[in-house]
């Protein structure tokens, strides 16, 4: 009995003194935060032997970068101890940047080649110290960077510097860049670029300013006055501002200043007009396409372009320009997934079903949406998957030791999930599948399921699909799927890629839990729920947020025609937006999905929707086609006459 009591408080105490030192982290992350020394050095000393130990020596040491005398010996042995750590190389990138920002560049050429993460700021560094070190073929790298319409660090200014003052930069670089900057609508980083120009050419700021707050405006009192090159660019960026939110208006008015443009100005206007119609599902895109490339100037499309040039083709059913667009992209782009199916479909549809097939074929072996499409194509639905790789109780030991899987689940404990998912990300950098797998399933027992996932989803040869397709809270979630008639394993896909079941999961806007539910959205279900009293505070709970999100999502469903695909669209988007992409006839479910105008939206729903078909297959559900579930979506008028039909019954 002795002895039970010693170990019992044994065990409390080692509780307590972690539950103490847990405490004492948190205070000296904050003291770090708020740049109190004094006050992490105090915390560090009684964090000695502790499994998150390296951040108190970070904390330490970063305040000491600007000063090289110092932190040179002391960031190499950081560098040394931790290197199973990302805050060695977030540390050794810390102090590049001060080497680089001094011009140290004899430390700096020593340990760059060593960092692994690179970001843009410490390339043009890089490209700084070569340049200074006169390696010639340094200005041949640094061009590239300058024709970026984004801002740019305090070190590639002056590499752009550098390469001006070398005569690097002509004239005409220096309005390319300035054209991309206007036409991404950075209208401070076009300023900044403007004073690489000769002064009688360039930009006038307050024409700039005035185009950019009122296009219309802007054009009716200027369209006379566009002589120079500086004019034309702000009257072009004016229309394109007015395209961007009205292409048949700028359409109309441009007769009005074509006169006063080049044929290469008119055929960067039809270009950019197509490109904006077709992203905002404006039947004329193709005919804008059509006159763009009848111009006697030639047309270059960039591979964004010629993906939406692709999507409005889809639309309109118009299968040989869907082929020819794809074939016009750089050989990278189409290589992609999502064009090789396409491009498949086209052949298809042009009755050379063999070279489709071979695309198909190797498709069909993904593990994503467009794999699953391929593979119906080639008359398969969701094949057998072949038996799951399980880790044995030895391998995942071994994972459970690793010093950087302690951290990371140390950090989880304390939810500071950005610095824990740093941490578990570089312990499995080079992972094999055995390897991912048993990690994946260390993170499942600790209830870490969107690390579980995302380990999981690494797999090249050896996979479980259990873990790529999780399935917590399925007992409450199962009653719920059951009042509201709804189908588990879309529910199952759905929150998947909402939160990867991450409980307390917030995203940038507010939505909230599980279900990702907005505030003004739970409050609206819980009055419709008749839930009284209810507490905004509520709806990080699992149960409250499944009870209020499954409402919701029936809700969105019967406004969707009672088809996945759209509520889908319309549960990330909002059901006015998930309506209006509809077309002005009934369109194959896929094709709606491929030409959703919101890159967010669009991936969300391809994933949604593959997700169904896993977790049906893990439910044991019974077998339906991807393609069937994606259904035919009603055309906006037959919508509409539904929707009336419904009302009056």
């Amino acid at each position: 009995m002795k002895i039970f009591f010693a170990m019992l408080f044994f065990a409390m105490s080692a509780g307590t003194v972690a539950a103490s030192q847990d405490d004492d982290f948190m205070t000296m992350r904050q003291a770090f935060q708020s740049g109190d020394a004094s006050r992490v050095a105090a915390y560090a000393q009684r964090l000695r032997g502790h499994v998150l130990e390296p951040y108190a020596i970070y904390y330490q040491l970063y305040p000491q970068l600007e000063n090289i005398a110092v932190s040179t010996q002391t960031v190499k042995g950081f560098l040394d101890r931790y290197k199973d750590s990302p805050l060695s190389d977030k540390l050794q990138g810390e102090w590049l940047k001060s080497l680089g920002k001094a011009q140290q560049w004899e430390l700096f050429a020593e340990g760059y080649p060593d960092l692994i993460n690179k970001d843009i700021e410490l390339t043009c560094y890089s490209l700084q110290h070569r340049i200074a070190t006169n390696d010639a073929s340094a200005f041949t790298e640094a061009r590239p960077l300058w024709f970026n319409a984004r801002d740019m660090p305090e070190s590639c200014t002056a590499l752009f510097d550098a390469l001006d003052l070398a005569g690097k930069l002509t004239v005409e670089d220096v309005w390319t860049r300035l054209r991309l900057a206007l036409e991404a609508g950075n209208v401070g980083v076009a300023k900044r670029i403007n004073e690489y120009l000769p002064e009688n050419e360039a930009l006038n700021a307050r024409q700039l300013d005035s185009a950019a707050g009122n296009p219309l405006r802007f054009l009716e009192k200027h369209r006379h006055e566009i002589d120079t090159r500086a004019e034309r660019e702000i009257a072009l960026f004016a229309i394109l501002r007015l395209l961007r939110n009205n292409p048949e208006q700028a359409y109309a008015y441009w007769p009005r200043m074509r006169a006063r443009f080049s044929d290469a100005d008119h055929t960067y206007f039809m270009v950019q007009l197509a490109d904006q119609a077709a992203r905002k599902l404006n039947p004329r895109a193709l005919d804008w396409f059509a006159e763009a490339a009848s111009a006697d100037t030639p047309v270059v499309l960039s591979d964004a372009q010629l993906g939406w040039k692709t999507r409005a083709a889809l639309r309109a059913g118009d299968w040989d320009r869907v082929l020819d667009a794809i074939e016009a992209m750089s050989a990278s782009e189409q290589e992609t997934g999502v064009w090789r199916y396409w491009k498949a479909r086209a052949l298809k549809a042009r009755g050379k079903t063999t070279e489709a097939n071979v695309i198909f074929a190797p498709l069909s072996t993904e593990h994503n949406f467009y794999g699953q499409l391929a593979e119906e194509e080639l008359g398969v639905t969701i094949g057998v998957a072949t038996e799951p790789y399980k880790p044995t109780s030895k391998e995942i030991a071994a994972i459970e030791r690793l010093p950087g899987i302690k951290r990371a689940l140390a950090l989880y404990r304390l939810n500071l999930r950005t610095e824990a998912t740093r941490e578990w990300a570089w312990a499995i950098r080079d992972f094999d599948d055995g390897r991912l797998l048993a990690t994946a399933e260390v993170a499942r027992r600790h209830g870490i399921y969107d690390r579980a996932i995302n380990t999981a989803d690494k797999t090249v040869r050896q996979h479980d699909f259990t873990l790529r397709f999780l399935a917590p809270h399925r007992d409450a979630l199962r009653n719920l799927v059951k009042q509201q008639e709804l189908d588990e394993a879309w529910v199952y896909g759905l929150i998947r890629q909402e939160s990867r079941f991450i409980s307390d999961a917030r995203s940038s806007v507010g939505a909230t839990g599980l279900m990702q539910l907005m505030p003004a959205t739970a409050k609206w279900v819980s009055k419709k729920m008749g839930i009284r009293k209810f507490s905004p505070t509520r709806v990080s709970e699992i149960n409250t947020n499944l009870t209020l999100g499954t409402y919701y999502l029936k809700h969105v469903l019967t406004l969707s025609d009672n088809q996945p695909l759209l509520a889908s669209a319309a549960y990330n988007a909002g059901p006015s937006r998930a309506q209006q992409w509809r077309g002005d006839k009934p369109m194959e479910g896929a094709i709606y999905a491929e030409t959703i105008p919101f890159t967010e939206t669009r991936d969300y729903v391809k994933k949604v929707m593959s997700n169904a078909m896993y977790y049906a297959n893990t439910f044991g559900h019974p077998t339906t086609a991807l393609k069937h579930r994606l259904g035919v979506v009603m055309s906006r008028e037959d919508s509409e006459r539904f929707s009336e039909a419904k009302s009056k019954q």
